[in-house]
Formats: C-alpha cells, sequence, structure tokens
C-alpha cells in the first residue's frame, strides 16, 4: 500500500475528495480506483483584480442573443426544450452501437441544410468512413464539414477557420491535448477537453454537442465533473435487438429535464417517431387472455404499452418459476403474491412468466394493475374485455400489499391519450374528482376501483373476483 510523505495527500480524480492516505475506494462519490497521491499546493492568497466588464442589471441584459434555433429534428427539438440555444453545450452518451452518430450526423445534415455552416469532427471513424454512412442516410449537405481529429488545439483550430454555429464532437474520450496528462478517455484528458471546448462555445456562440460512452454499469464514462461543466446531459436509450430508441434528458438548463424524444433505427437511417404508441402493443383477431393494455408516462409523454402473461403447471418436483422481461421481476412476483393473497387467486404450484410488447421497458409503478390483470387473465383463461365482455379496456394504478389501489401521477393526461387512441374504457384507482375526470374525456368510461379484487370483477367479469 502507498504511504503519503510529509505534506502531501490522495486526492480522487472524480470527484476531489481529500485523505492523508491511500485508500481502495473514495470516501465521497464510491469510486474505486480514483484516488491517488497529489502533492497539496500551499495555499496562496487570492488578490482581487479590476473586472474586465462591468457588472449590469439583469433586467438590462438582452435575451436576443439566446434564441433557441431548430435542429431540423423535431424529437430532439422536443427534448431539448425548443432548439439548441446558442452556446450552449450537449453532452449525448449512450451504449456501443445504439446510434449516436447515425442521430448526429443527421443533426449535423438538417442544421446544415437551413444554410448554417456545421462542423462535425470524429475522432473514432475515418472521413470516408462517415462519407459512406452520410451516402447512405441521405445526410448530405454543402454547409456539412467534415473533419478527423483527435488533437484539441487542431479541433479549435478548426473551429476558428470554419466558424461553424454547431459543431458535433464524436467521441470526447478520443480526443487529447498535449496540455493535460494522461492517455486520451482518462478523466484528466476528458475533463480538460470538456473545460476547453465549454469556454470556446461560450466565447463564440457556438453550440457544441458532444457524443459520450457508457460504462458496463450504465454511467456516463469519465469525470463526474463534465457533466456539472456542460449544459444538457442526454441519454440515448435502446435495446440492440430492437429498432425503437428513445432520448432522454437528464439535466437541461434551457428547459424541462423530463422529456423524451423517440426514434426507431432502420436500414436508411434513423427516422423519427411523433406517435409511439403502436410500436408496444399487437393486433389480436379476438380478445386473448394474459393480456393488459396501461398507459405509461415518459417523461411528461404518455405511452401505449402492453404486457402480457402466461400462466403454466410447474413441472413436478421443481419449484414454480417467475420470469420478467421488459418488467421488474421482483415487482411482477410482488404482484403475484398480493394476487394469491387478497384475491384468492390460485397461484401456487404454477410457473409465471411476464413479459412486455415492443421490446419496451416498463418501471411506472402506473403499470402494476396492468401486470396483476394479465397473470390473473391468465390463470383463469377469460381475456380482459371488461364486465360487459366486450369493448377497449386500460388499466392504470400502482398496487399496495393490502391490496388497495393507489392514485398516479398524470391521470388526466393518460386517460386522453387513452381515450385518442379510442380506448372505450379505464379502470383507476378510486379518488375525489371523478365526475370533473369523466366530463373531460367524453367517449372514454371511467371506471373507479379502490381495491384489486373490485378491479378484477370490472375487467374479467365477476367471476373474476375472489
Amino acid at each position: 500500500m502507498a504511504r503519503s510523505s510529509k505534506g502531501n495527500a490522495f486526492r480522487c480524480s472524480e470527484c476531489g475528495w481529500t485523505t492523508t492516505k491511500w485508500v481502495g475506494r473514495c470516501g465521497e462519490c464510491q469510486a474505486w480506483g480514483t484516488v491517488a497521491e497529489g502533492g497539496s499546493a500551499p495555499a496562496r492568497r487570492v488578490v482581487a483584480r479590476t473586472p474586465t466588464s462591468q457588472a449590469v442589471p439583469i433586467s438590462s441584459v438582452s435575451a436576443e442573443l439566446a434564441q433557441r434555433d431548430l435542429t431540423g429534428v423535431t424529437e430532439l427539438d422536443r427534448v431539448l426544450g425548443g432548439g439548441l440555444v446558442p452556446g450552449a453545450v450537449v453532452l449525448l452518451a449512450g451504449e456501443p452501437g445504439v446510434g449516436k452518430s447515425t442521430l448526429l450526423l443527421e443533426v449535423a445534415a438538417r442544421w446544415a441544410d437551413a444554410g448554417r455552416r456545421t462542423l462535425y469532427v470524429t475522432g473514432e471513424e475515418s472521413a470516408a468512413q462517415v462519407r459512406l454512412r452520410a451516402g447512405r442516410t441521405g445526410a448530405l449537405s454543402g454547409e456539412l464539414f467534415l473533419a478527423a481529429e483527435t488533437d484539441l488545439g487542431t479541433i479549435l483550430g478548426h473551429a476558428q477557420e470554419i466558424e461553424p454555429t454547431l459543431m458535433v464532437l464524436d467521441s470526447i474520450q478520443t480526443v487529447a491535448t498535449a496540455e493535460a496528462d494522461g492517455a486520451p478517455g482518462g478523466v484528466t484528458q476528458v475533463r480538460e477537453s470538456t473545460g476547453a471546448l465549454v469556454q470556446a462555445a461560450k466565447k463564440t456562440g457556438m453550440a457544441v454537442i458532444i457524443v459520450g460512452h457508457v460504462t458496463k454499469e450504465g454511467t456516463i464514462a469519465g469525470p463526474r465533473t463534465m457533466e456539472h461543466l456542460v449544459d444538457v446531459v442526454l441519454a440515448f436509450e435502446g435495446d440492440r435487438h430492437s429498432g425503437f430508441r428513445m432520448v432522454r434528458a437528464t439535466k437541461n438548463r434551457f428547459g424541462p429535464a423530463d422529456e423524451v424524444g423517440c426514434f426507431e433505427m432502420t436500414e436508411s437511417g434513423i427516422v423519427e417517431v411523433s406517435d409511439p404508441s403502436g410500436l408496444f402493443t399487437s393486433d389480436h383477431a379476438a380478445a386473448v387472455a394474459g393480456t393488459c393494455l396501461t398507459v405509461t408516462m415518459e417523461g411528461r409523454r404518455p405511452l401505449l404499452a402492453e404486457i402480457q402473461a402466461l400462466v403454466v403447471p410447474a413441472l413436478p418436483q421443481q419449484n414454480p418459476r417467475r420470469v420478467s422481461q421488459g418488467f421488474d421481476n421482483a415487482r411482477s412476483t410482488m404482484l403475484t403474491a398480493v394476487l394469491q393473497r387478497r384475491a384468492s387467486v390460485r397461484l401456487t404450484e404454477r410457473d409465471i412468466y411476464v413479459s412486455t410488447v415492443g421490446g419496451a421497458r416498463i418501471v411506472d409503478p402506473s403499470a402494476d394493475l396492468a401486470c396483476a390483470l394479465a397473470i390473473a387473465s391468465a390463470a383463469l383463461d377469460r381475456p380482459v374485455t371488461g364486465a360487459s365482455g366486450g369493448g377497449r379496456l386500460v388499466a392504470l394504478g400502482e398496487i399496495g400489499l393490502a391490496g388497495e389501489l393507489r392514485r398516479v401521477q398524470g391521470l388526466d393526461r393518460r386517460l386522453a391519450e387513452a381515450a385518442r387512441l379510442g380506448f372505450d374504457s379505464a379502470i383507476v384507482p378510486a379518488e375525489p374528482g371523478a365526475k370533473a375526470r369523466r366530463r373531460a374525456h367524453q367517449g372514454l368510461r371511467v371506471i373507479e376501483c379502490a381495491t384489486l379484487p373490485m378491479a378484477l370483477a370490472e375487467a374479467l367479469g365477476p367471476s373474476g373476483a375472489a
């Protein structure tokens, strides 16, 4: 183990936490292997200097210089809060192969098609490789300039020469500068490179979009300070086995941080999906037992999702299996226990499989009721069609261990989406204001239930409840 000499300290390269001795794990950010010895410089007195510009009242500062410009990609503009602000620095992170480069090449091309000069810097591919992909996706424009560079100074030199209004850097982990120690992608290099790009963006008014990698844990690779330096942090999510992609804002200084944008990856590139509800449902010629529809909220956006369940007898002398795909396995197991204990649905010695349609990942607690109804429907072999035996139905509500239905956020917006998609009825938790809600959603029959057995009776008929 390393030992510190007198006057030296050990500092975490991620968060700056200091200690008098070496440790393997940072005591502040809990990162492993980031604590290293560094000489503690003596404290220096900071001398006040004459300001280069005078401070002015905030009301006298013109906001016209910060007017947003549309990127041309509607779904991305939605997440950004209405477009890119001049001088803003955006960090887009995602897993390898999810389509980050394809999306940003499309953004750069549409930005350039509007007559605005654009610089696309690639550090992971050659210029010929990017040109080949641009020809395949149709991302070609006379105002789009391409440079294959990894040196930070050279990249800033290209920006000074071309004077673009937007620069895309793919990716920050490949950029290095001689002014900082370490290899490209290291903590020091990433921090210094990001800081220099932020400074250049604020000085010139050039918007910058930086591509970032993620670790195997799903977090953004590099120092945590990088996320603090930039103005917007976007997460590009998607499954390799599904064409659906989602851009989610986790930080936005210029707009809401709970918006999402939906895309679909095709052979000809990435396509915007303005109405993604149909991607997560399946078409059945007749009502099928073991399926139930719900409306989830991704940020402030309601999305229709379908949950399917299959209940079969377990193999002799084996423990029953509980398998979930796209839905939290622990939560589906809990719902199974609530169904058996509170609604008297016999599920012992049965294997239960729960899955979502279209590769959707549902973490919204409001999908509890739909999952429980799908499991009960599969166990009783009765489709979820409502007590009248016909019509399209959605289920919304969180389920407690006592079998009660709890209210969910954004219920009116979810019901409006269900009404727009032509559903006949919706089962929701009982709460005050039901009459006003029925008036607000004409054509949609809103059924309020206080407990899970009541919801089962409404969804499956009297035989579906205990």
